[in-house]
């Protein structure tokens, strides 16, 4: 099963970064004009007091782009759909993976990696799981400076 360590930020701090769109292609004439500027807190999390960062661990999740090393941020205040990525505690720890209800008629739930190497996991006895919050960023480093 993979894993994810869990960070508690602080998201009272500003951080404020000129932002521009980036082209993949040829210059913008826009780009001598003044740009809004990026903060992180406004802009990424909705919910301080309910918010976390994840560092993942593991390659259980890499076929939805989610990489060993990367960085989520986590915010516990969302509501969970059919589909949402979640990070959910079960059987004694935590993990990341797809959240799958087309069968909760049938009484149980399906915890989906995106992963052919990993199992899927069906959730019938609800003492042992909990959906713990909604994986609604990936932040990713390419270079360590």
């Amino acid at each position: 099963m993979g894993n994810i360590k869990i960070i508690r930020g602080k998201f009272d701090t500003k951080l404020e970064l000129e932002h521009a769109s980036v082209m993949a292609g040829f210059p913008s004439p826009a780009d001598d004009y003044e740009h809004e500027k990026l903060d992180f807190n406004r802009d990424y999390i909705c919910h301080p007091e309910a918010s976390f960062y994840g560092d993942v661990i593991g390659d259980s999740m890499k076929d939805a782009g989610i990489f060993d090393g990367d960085r989520v941020i986590i915010d516990r205040a969302v509501e969970p759909h059919d589909g949402s990525i979640v990070l959910a505690w079960w059987n004694g720890e935590f993990t990341m993976k797809y959240l799958d209800l087309t069968h909760r008629n049938e009484g149980y739930i399906e915890l989906r990696p995106a992963n052919d190497k990993y199992p899927v996991f069906k959730i019938e006895n609800p003492d042992s799981f909990e959906v713990w919050g909604v994986v609604i960023h990936l932040i990713r480093t390419f270079e360590n400076v």
